[in-house]
């Protein structure tokens, strides 16, 4: 009988220590459940230069495959500026810091995230009124 695939948290763990490992920079971990069809789990790294970029992929596409998992893609590793691992549950993006900067996806990907309490209700009836 074949072995459970592993969870979502598991997929996690796994990058976790894939990205230490080969000392990712500036790792970030979004929850997009609710926001993308595609995935749960989005996580966003950084390295030093194009080959350190392209190491850490590597590295999780390793550490994935030891836990049982084939990624369903790898693209980018060619230029290796932005290389993106598809591990179905959990994406995980390893970038230049100057291409991370200009695509801003934790920006992206985070917008409304903050509770609605912070709104100030008399704007957004001001707002609705100028409708």
């Amino acid at each position: 009988m074949p072995n459970p695939a592993p969870s979502t948290q598991q997929l996690l763990e796994c990058v976790r220590q894939a990205t230490e490992e080969l000392k990712a920079r500036d790792v970030v971990e979004i929850d997009v459940i609710g926001k993308s069809s595609v995935t749960d789990f989005m996580v966003i790294a950084s390295g030093t230069s194009s080959r350190h970029v392209k190491s850490i992929a590597d590295e999780v596409v390793k550490f994935a495959k030891n836990l049982g998992i084939m990624p369903l893609g790898v693209e980018g590793e060619r230029e290796a500026e932005w290389v993106l691992v598809d591990l179905g549950d959990v994406l995980v993006h390893v970038m230049l810091p100057r291409v991370r900067e200009f695509y801003a996806l934790e920006r992206l990907w985070t917008v409304g995230d903050q509770p609605p309490s912070l709104l100030d209700e008399g704007d957004e009836e001001d707002d609705y009124a100028a409708r």
